[in-house]
C-alpha cells in the first residue's frame, strides 16, 4: 500500500497534510501550516509562510485549469486557505 500522504487518510479535509500523512512522507520531515496568526510570532515562520504562498500562488496560475483555479474545494485552494494566504 502507499504512503498515507498519497492517500486520502492522510490529508487534511480542510487543506494540506494531516500528522499522519506529514508523518509518512519519506522526503524529510514537513511541518505543520504557518497561518498569519502564527508568522506573526516569529520571523522564520513568517518568512516560510510568504515563501509557501509566493509559490502555490504561482502554481495555481500556471498549472492549474480555471475549474480548479475557482473551485472553492479544490486542495490547492484547500491549502491557501489554511495558509491564509
Amino acid at each position: 500500500m502507499s504512503e498515507a500522504w498519497t492517500r486520502k487518510e492522510g490529508k487534511n479535509p480542510d487543506g494540506g497534510l494531516n500528522e499522519k500523512g506529514r508523518a509518512s512522507y519519506k522526503g524529510g520531515t514537513l511541518k505543520p501550516p504557518v497561518s498569519a496568526k502564527a508568522a506573526k510570532k516569529s520571523p522564520e515562520k513568517a518568512a516560510r509562510r510568504d515563501s509557501f504562498c509566493k509559490r502555490m500562488m504561482g502554481m495555481k496560475k500556471k498549472l492549474t485549469s480555471a475549474k480548479t483555479a475557482n473551485d472553492p474545494n479544490s486542495r490547492i485552494n484547500k491549502a491557501l486557505r489554511k495558509w491564509d494566504c
